[in-house]
């Protein structure tokens, strides 16, 4: 295998890890919502926090092993439009993971203000992302 081959498999590997954790995070928000008194909500926050620093490590691997493979392969980002499409909505996915380490805050601290049912809805975006990522990549249709 070339190193080109090393770099993709796990760049593939640690994007299925950072997504991982972006789908089941907000579903720990979920269940927060709904439970946010008691017991359950310390098991909650600690299960937010850690999965948090998993998501952390994917998506930071994710990213640079990505960058690794542009810096090989600079000709993606000449060769269509499908690559910068592709990185406007990494991008945005980019952002909604950090926007979930804020949420895991304001749960930490208590300021929760929005219900289960936002959660529910807030949590289907990574996946929305994900669908238009992989037919980007693999469709290459511009």
């Amino acid at each position: 295998m070339s190193l080109n081959d090393w770099l993709e498999s796990f760049h593939i590997i640690f994007v299925v890890t950072w997504f991982a954790g972006l789908f089941y995070l907000p579903r720990l928000f979920v269940y927060a919502a709904e439970n946010p008194t008691g017991s359950r909500i310390e098991l909650l926050l600690v299960m937010q926090r850690r999965l948090l620093g998993i998501t952390h490590i994917g998506g930071a691997l994710a990213v640079g092993l990505g960058l690794g493979l542009l810096a090989i392969e600079p000709w993606h980002l000449s060769g269509g439009g499908w690559m910068h499409a592709k990185l406007t909505l990494v991008a945005g996915l980019i952002g909604y993971h950090f926007w979930c380490a804020r949420m895991v805050r304001t749960f930490r601290l208590g300021e929760n203000r929005r219900s289960s049912r936002w959660y529910r809805w807030f949590n289907e975006a990574p996946a929305v992302l994900l669908i238009a990522i992989v037919v980007l990549v693999v469709g290459k249709p511009f």
